[in-house]
C-alpha cells in the first residue's frame, strides 16, 4: 500500500499514482495539465434536462470501495488501478482525504467519481458508469459541491473529449503548479454543510 503521507506530499506537489501493465506504481506530472475551472463550468443542455428529471439519486462517501472498483472494472484496455491503488485510496478515504459521489437508480449504484481532496484542491481520479449520462450527473454534482464549499482548483489530470464538453482546459505544469499553491493555501471541508 503507497503510505498516505507519501500520496499527500505527491498531490501537494503536483505528481499522482498509477499503476503500469506490470502493476508497478510509476508517478506522473503531466504537462500541460488538465484542470476544470470551477467557475467556467459549463452543463450541456440535454445533461441539463436529465438533471432537472431527477433521475439518480446522488450521495457522497457511501460507496467508496465500490466506486474504486467499478472504476478499476470500467476500463477497456487494462486498468491503471490495481489492488495497491484501491487500498491506497480507501485508507485515504478513512482518514477523510478520499471522497466518492454516487449516482443510483433503482437502487442500484449505476455511476460514480473518486478523488482526493487537499485544501481547496480537489484531484479526480477516475469515474464509471453503467447507465446512460450517470457519470455526467455525478461530475456536476462534484462541481456543485465544490462550489459551494468554495474549492478552487478541480484537476481532471488529462482533459479528454468528454472532459472538454464541460469546459476543461489544458495548463502548462508551471501555471498547474501556481494554482496548486493558491488552492493548497486554502481551508475547504469536502464533507461538511457550506
Amino acid at each position: 500500500m503507497i503510505p498516505a503521507e507519501l500520496l499527500v506530499a505527491a498531490y501537494s506537489s503536483g505528481h499522482f499514482p498509477m499503476a503500469d501493465e506490470a502493476s508497478e506504481i510509476r508517478w506522473y506530472s503531466p504537462d500541460p495539465r488538465g484542470i476544470l475551472p470551477l467557475d467556467r463550468f459549463h452543463v450541456p443542455a440535454r445533461l441539463a434536462r436529465t438533471i432537472r428529471q431527477g433521475r439518480f439519486s446522488i450521495t457522497t462517501d457511501t460507496a467508496f470501495r465500490s466506486v474504486v472498483d467499478a472504476c478499476a472494472r470500467d476500463r477497456d484496455e487494462g486498468s491503471w488501478i490495481n489492488a495497491e491503488i484501491i487500498d491506497s485510496y480507501c485508507a485515504l478515504n478513512e482518514l477523510g482525504l478520499a471522497h466518492s459521489v454516487e449516482a443510483w437508480a433503482g437502487g442500484r449504484l449505476v455511476g460514480g467519481l473518486y478523488g482526493v481532496s487537499l485544501g481547496g484542491a480537489f484531484f479526480g481520479e477516475s469515474m464509471f458508469h453503467t447507465v446512460r449520462d450517470a457519470s455526467k450527473v455525478v461530475l456536476c454534482g462534484i462541481v456543485e459541491r465544490l462550489q459551494a464549499r468554495g474549492y478552487r482548483l478541480l484537476d481532471v489530470q488529462w482533459v479528454t473529449p468528454h472532459l472538454e464538453q464541460f469546459g476543461a482546459i489544458e495548463i502548462t505544469r508551471r501555471r498547474y503548479l501556481q494554482l496548486l499553491k493558491q488552492a493548497l493555501a486554502v481551508e475547504c471541508r469536502f464533507s461538511e454543510d457550506p
